[in-house]
């Protein structure tokens, strides 16, 4: 993934409100403006006009991309982090966020709040809602949401007994 810091080379159009941005290191990211257009109010609402959303250029020398007007415009650090969030969570996904979150199974199943079996469905290719992919990026991004919400399992079995 292309890092904020990064330039924008070119940018297609994937109606009805992607796109599809290249960066000057080569990546491609295709972005789904769907939910920012939808939630820009006013400022935005000239983008649901496909007319409009086809004439999307580069700016700001590769740091942004507009259209028509200066205030309708994405800057490259929001477009990249709209791509990584839109990326797809599988079970490879979901296995490496357990690893870098250090949980065993029942921790991250309690953590989300879903029942282990769950946990192993999607750890062997069951679909992931978004909203669980959501809490899982939201938690590796910021350590406090999983301060917030985690607790440790205990080792099951008997206390160990003491000298």
């Amino acid at each position: 993934m292309a890092q904020s810091s990064d330039r924008i080379a070119g940018v297609e159009i994937r109606l009805p409100s992607s796109v599809v941005v290249e960066m000057r290191d080569g990546t491609r990211h295709c972005v789904d403006l769907t939910g920012w257009i939808a939630t820009g109010g006013e400022v935005l609402a000239p983008l649901q006009a496909a007319q409009i959303f086809g004439r999307v250029v580069v700016s700001d020398h590769g740091t942004a991309i507009a259209w028509d007007d200066a205030d309708l415009a994405i800057d490259v650090h929001h477009l990249v982090l709209l791509a990584r969030e839109q990326e797809a969570f599988d079970g490879a996904a979901i296995a490496a966020w357990q690893a870098a979150m250090t949980l065993s199974n029942h921790e991250a199943a309690d953590f989300l709040g879903i029942a282990v079996s769950t946990w192993h469905g999607y750890k062997t290719g069951s679909t992931i809602p978004a909203a669980v992919a959501m809490a899982c990026r939201a938690a590796r991004r910021d350590p406090l949401i999983m301060q917030a919400h985690f607790r440790p399992r205990r080792p099951a079995g008997r206390p160990r007994a003491t000298a």
